[in-house]
């Protein structure tokens, strides 16, 4: 039995903060998205593990962007 495919955290929203290095849509760094294709399940877990807490401070400070309204499909 295989193990559930981990999904991209991407939201189409994919706008860069400048100051925090993450992107205001999915909360990830820009090395994070590069290499998100390629990465293994433990890999995206631990990924997938720190956006809690960027989410929350994007939110906190403002800067976090609802997702996109478009299709489903992620971009990254």
């Amino acid at each position: 039995m295989s193990s559930p495919v981990l999904l991209s955290p991407c939201t189409r929203v994919c706008r860069m903060d400048e100051r925090l290095g993450w992107c205001r849509g999915c909360a990830r760094s820009l090395e994070e998205i590069a290499r998100w294709r390629d990465a293994d399940d433990a890999d995206k877990q631990h990924i997938l593990k720190g956006l809690p807490p960027r989410r929350a401070q994007l939110q906190r400070e403002g800067r976090w962007l609802e997702p996109d309204a478009g299709p489903a499909e992620p971009l990254c």
